[in-house]
């Protein structure tokens, strides 16, 4: 095969323009991505190995090798790990697949023209695009690899000046070796910071790769003064040279440690680097089981969700481990869906070592492993929330739409997730001083005669404030939980009840105030629907099958008119959630409520005397349904229809 030159897909053109004239300032944290990519090679092959033991090719020690060359002006990174063809090397990098590295490309341009200094750990770890960061250093990269089970060798090497050339070549072992020709900054003793150097390069290791499974070799050249026959140093001897092979990092599992030995930046350390994270991870939570199931558990929380975590292309779960001995990734059947943020692994002596995906389905002792992780974690919120509530209110902030997700999943489910979930909710109220607000708090501040927890919907604080249905709650000093996310609503349905108190949404069905001036409301508000009885009845034929139904209002104050929602069925913001998931066949049944004190319900009640035929009352009819719609955030099906009747009755006002 003839040397190709290939063409850099354009973000990946963009990308690497930004790294080799680079805006960070921790340069140094390309070796940790290459050696945590040539890691994940020998974790490949390891897996791939246990089904087929041809592609270890008689070679089962698994290691990487740093090769610096000061003469060269080269450093090299070289692994034993999966390897790639021809194609995988075009997949891998000449094209940037991530679906993130738009967003990443957008942070790196916002902070060049700010001429602000990012930091490396803060953008490339978060967006996985490790090896281009090897740009920063380096005037060229060659990668020399052959695939675990195929003959033929490939050569890609490119200068970052937007194209790549693959072609053939002899290479007698599995693996990747990718060789850096370091710019002038980055060798020698005058270097900025000289890659080249062993002492450099072995403290490098310590500092961010140290927990790196596998280990990480490099040759040193020892200087020594020869010794006589009874082990004394020769005076005045030429001093010999010999080449030394040293493990640089230390390889024992920080979870196989004693918690108490292991220091806060271990642990954040050790997580940012099997994980590919740039920020100290939110929570840390390391257990060790003893009895009939043994395991040894590290779990930690993410600073921050990722921008995918609820899109299919987020791979949830665990990695498994066999006395320290690494099984699977991503493992989805320890923790339910609703923990699916959590990052970490499990090592149990009870998994075997080429255990599959269909038998851990099967698998007992990872049903308690996990029924216990759930339980822990569970239980380490409980006591965030009681003890340090400033913190639990920035986890919720993060990831409480992943605890809500997990009381609607599992409405049918007959466990018992909803009520362990339940007492870690928050929710905003109408009572802003309160700020977030727990059932339980809630519950608390009731008055004695309330018998119900009322609930609004909205887009924000705003849109429930400015609500009709809101007016009569805020004159009775009623708090309202205010339901700010798609999910709010569903969770609360799927709850039914707190503490023996059904929830309640203030435009659905009637509000039940027990108190005596509701009781005469709602009396006055009987005696005025029997006496208008042929009013609303041609309200509701002329609307048709727009609405449900037409009604006297006895919840609203000041305004006009409003939409409620039938008890049974969808309510309008469950509605409008469906309609975004691409699923309208969901519709509330819609209620049109008129309040019989505003001026409106006068002017209606003349127009109606003239005759329900005419035009004039279809039009005031349509206008009042539409003025409810908007009050709810619906847009009417004719926005010009409705604009063109607003200024035909404007122009009929003397």
């Amino acid at each position: 095969m003839a040397k190709e030159t290939h063409e850099f897909q354009a973000e990946t053109k963009q990308l690497l323009d930004l790294m080799i004239h680079s805006i960070y300032t921790n340069r140094e944290i390309f070796l940790r991505e290459l050696i945590s990519n040539a890691s994940d090679a020998i974790d490949k092959i390891h897996f791939e190995s246990l089904t087929n033991k041809d592609l270890l090719e008689g070679d089962s020690n698994y290691e990487i090798f740093l090769i610096p060359d000061e003469s060269t002006h080269t450093l090299s990174i070289s692994d034993n790990g999966i390897g790639m063809n021809r194609e995988e090397l075009i997949e891998n990098i000449g094209t940037i697949a991530k679906s993130g590295t738009k967003i990443f490309l957008q942070k790196m341009m916002e902070a060049k023209e700010n001429n602000s200094a990012v930091s490396g750990k803060e953008l490339i770890g978060q967006f996985g695009v490790g090896f281009y960061s090897a740009f920063m250093v380096a005037e060229k990269i060659t990668v020399i690899t052959r695939r675990a089970g195929d003959k033929q060798a490939y050569k890609w090497e490119s200068a970052g000046d937007g194209s790549y050339t693959i072609e053939e070549c002899a290479k007698n072992k599995r693996g990747t070796t990718i060789s850096l020709t370091l710019a002038p900054e980055f060798y020698g003793d005058k270097a900025e910071e000289n890659f080249t150097d062993t002492n450099k390069l072995q403290s490098l290791v310590k500092k961010y790769s140290d927990y790196v499974r596998y280990p990480i070799k490099m040759n040193f050249v020892i200087e020594e003064t020869p010794k006589d026959k009874d082990g004394k140093e020769i005076k005045d001897a030429e001093k010999i040279k010999r080449d030394e092979i040293r493990t640089l990092n230390s390889m024992q599992p920080l979870w196989a440690k004693n918690k108490s030995e292991i220091k806060p930046e271990e642990y954040n350390e050790f997580y940012k680097n099997l994980f590919h994270e740039w920020e100290d991870p939110m929570e840390v939570l390391h257990n060790k089981a003893e009895g009939t199931i043994e395991y040894t558990s590290l779990l930690f929380f993410p600073a921050h969700a990722p921008f995918n975590l609820y899109h299919t292309d987020y791979q949830p779960g665990l990695q498994l481990y066999s006395r320290h001995v690494f099984i699977m990734d991503n493992c989805k059947d320890l923790l339910p869906e609703y923990l699916r943020f959590v990052k970490g692994l499990v090592d149990s002596p009870d998994f075997s070592l080429n255990i599959s995906r269909e038998l851990l389905q099967q698998s007992r002792e990872l049903k308690i492993i996990g029924r216990n992780l759930e339980n822990s974690i569970l239980k380490t919120l409980e006591k965030t929330l009681k003890n340090n509530r400033e913190k639990y209110e920035k986890f919720w902030a993060e990831y409480g739409k992943s605890l809500k997700i997990g009381v609607y999943g599992n409405m049918y489910s007959g466990n018992d997730t909803i009520n362990k979930l339940k007492d870690l909710l928050l929710f905003a109220t109408s009572d802003e001083s309160k700020g977030l607000t727990s059932l339980k708090e809630y519950i608390e501040r009731m008055p004695e005669n309330q018998k119900k927890i009322y609930y609004a919907t909205g887009k924000d604080r705003k849109a429930i404030d400015s609500l009709p249905q809101m007016e009569i709650l805020r004159d009775k000093n009623i708090e309202v939980l205010y339901l700010l996310d798609n999910v709010d609503e569903f969770a609360i349905e799927a709850l039914h009840e707190y503490d023996s108190k059904p929830f309640h949404s203030i435009s659905r069905g009637d509000l039940d105030l027990d108190d005596v001036e509701s009781q005469q409301t709602k009396k006055e508000t009987e005696d005025i629907t029997k006496k208008n009885e042929s009013l609303i009845k041609d309200i509701k034929d002329t609307l048709g099958e727009k609405v449900a139904d037409v009604k006297i209002s006895n919840r609203l104050k000041s305004s006009a008119v409003c939409l409620v929602a039938d008890e049974k069925g969808p309510s309008f913001s469950m509605e409008q959630a469906f309609a975004e998931a691409n699923n309208p066949m969901f519709k509330a049944k819609r209620i049109l409520e008129i309040n019989p004190h505003h001026q409106l319900f006068d002017r209606l009640q003349s127009i109606h005397n003239l005759g329900k035929d005419n035009p004039q009352f279809k039009d005031y009819c349509d206008l009042l349904y539409t003025q409810a719609l908007l009050i709810e955030g619906i847009l009417p099906e004719n926005p010009a229809d409705v604009a063109n009747k607003i200024a035909s009755l404007m122009s009929q006002t003397k």
